[in-house]
């Protein structure tokens, strides 16, 4: 009987000890969540930073597609009427 009565403080002792060790173990992981989330923004502004770069880039490139598109189908052209 008395081993009965004892076991409600042992068991609210242990589920203190087990939440106590959870809070510890979660306010580790704190920082590393923190690091996680710094890194992550720097990912997003080096890739923002990309995606400007591309954006202006792009208007350019277009236009040198079109030329070269111009310049083949000028070739194409020629070289079908050499050939007839």
């Amino acid at each position: 009987m008395f081993s009965a009565v004892l076991a409600g403080p042992r068991v609210t002792v242990h589920l203190i000890r087990r939440l106590f060790a959870s809070v510890l173990e979660a306010a580790e992981t704190i920082p590393k969540i923190a690091t996680a989330v710094d890194e992550a923004r720097t990912t997003l502004r080096h890739l923002e930073r990309l995606l400007t770069y591309v954006a202006e880039e792009l208007p350019e490139l277009t236009d040198h597609l079109d030329q070269i598109r111009a310049r083949l189908t000028a070739l194409d052209e020629h070289t079908r009427t050499g050939a007839d």
